[in-house]
Formats: structure tokens, C-alpha cells, sequence
């Protein structure tokens, strides 16, 4: 009963009854993956839809000199993989657990047929990959169009946006931790150039930054119209 209420907290989950939650819960397998494991690699895609029932997971993805560019952190909740119906254009990402990670597999044929039989979970369904499609258009125009004081703001705002938590003051810490390689590989940047911005972002009383940790000044990163 316990795999069947966390279900009903998935975002994608909410229009469904209890009835269909205990149905749900019949078509996933779940796996425990070790903090830091490659779950998959372009190489090593196989079709699936996946749920992250608890921890945290990386996209990214590798260029040509083998340099990693982040192009997602999905927490509890969130959904990855790729059907023949459905895609969530992860199939040429490396996707690696952040901490340890309870994965939820759908089988695909009784999830294709569930979602035929409920229309209106499919339209929540469409809206969550529009949204996404959106999310990461934004942050391609950002990533190509900003310099990289914007490029790292608009990061930090993405993540705020997950992982912020609400506070008296006027800075809002991201509770997740960040180096300045793991921020590097969110921008596409290299360490040294993202350090020298963070400091100068500091001086500009945009950002705080402690040990792997950083909160952020969201109405000085509103005026300066990131989102």
C-alpha cells in the first residue's frame, strides 16, 4: 500500500483514482540503484518509461572531446525513457543516479493499453512532454543566446525552481549540492570560467555561496529577467 500512495504524489498521476493507482501499481517493477551508478548510456538505451520513485538522477550528455554538458536532474517523481507512443528524448543521454535511487519500470504493453483506456491521464501526460519541451527549448535559447554570468543565473534559477527552499530572508538556498564542475557541466563551461563568474556574482550580491551550496537572490534575478 505504501508503493500505492507514493504513486498518487507523481505529478503525471494526480487524475487517476484509486482504483487506477492499484492497477499502476501492478505494471511497475521497482530497483534500488547505488548512488553514482550509470543507469544508461546512449549505447545502452533499451525502450522504457521509468519513474524516479526516490533520489535524484543526471541527463547529460558528451561532445566530441568527451567534455559532459547537464541537460536535466529529474527527482521523485519525475519520468524518463522513451515508448513507441512516447518519448522523452532521453534515448542518446547518459543518465546517472546523483544519490541512491528507487527506479520504477512500466511495462510497456499494459501501460500503452492503460493509457488508451484513460483519456484523460493521456492529455496530463501530453501536457507534462509539452512542458518539457518548452523547458528545454528556454534553455537552449539561454545556453546559446546569454553570456555566461546569465547562462549560470538562468541554471541556478532552474534548479530553484525544483530544489529551492522558502525562506525569511532575502536569499533562497537550493537544497542540492553543487561544485563549480557540476555547475561547469550545467552551463558548458569549464571550472575555471565558472569560478571566476560565481566570485563576481557574489560581489554582485546575485548569489551566496557556502561549501557545495548556493542560494540565490531571486528578486535581483527577476529584475535581471531570468527565469
Amino acid at each position: 500500500m505504501d508503493k500505492i500512495q507514493y504513486l498518487s504524489q507523481f505529478n503525471l498521476l494526480h487524475s487517476l483514482s484509486m482504483e487506477d493507482l492499484i492497477e499502476m501499481d501492478q505494471l511497475t517493477s521497482i530497483t534500488t540503484i547505488p548512488k553514482h551508478t550509470i543507469i544508461q548510456t546512449p549505447e545502452t538505451f533499451s525502450e522504457g518509461l521509468y519513474f524516479v520513485k526516490k533520489g535524484k538522477v543526471r541527463l547529460y550528455k558528451l561532445n566530441a572531446e568527451g567534455k559532459q554538458y547537464t541537460s536535466d536532474i529529474l527527482n521523485e517523481g519525475n519520468v524518463f525513457g522513451e515508448m513507441d507512443i512516447i518519448s522523452f528524448g532521453t534515448r542518446d543521454s547518459y543518465i546517472e543516479t546523483i544519490e541512491e535511487s528507487d527506479i520504477c519500470l512500466m511495462n510497456k504493453d499494459r501501460f500503452e493499453l492503460f493509457l488508451i483506456q484513460r483519456p484523460r491521464f493521456m492529455m496530463t501526460l501530453l501536457k507534462v512532454l509539452s512542458d518539457r519541451i518548452i523547458s528545454m527549448n528556454h534553455l537552449t535559447q539561454n545556453l546559446a543566446l546569454g553570456n555566461l554570468h546569465d547562462k549560470i543565473l538562468h541554471a541556478l534559477f532552474q534548479l530553484y525552481d525544483q530544489f529551492g527552499l522558502e525562506s525569511d530572508d532575502e536569499y533562497h538556498r537550493i537544497d542540492f549540492p553543487l561544485s563549480h564542475q557540476e555547475i561547469a557541466n550545467l552551463v558548458g563551461a569549464t571550472r575555471e570560467a565558472v569560478t571566476v563568474a560565481l566570485h563576481e556574482l557574489v560581489k554582485e550580491g546575485v548569489i551566496k555561496t557556502g561549501f557545495k551550496t548556493i542560494s540565490i537572490h531571486r528578486e535581483k534575478l527577476l529584475e535581471r529577467n531570468i527565469t
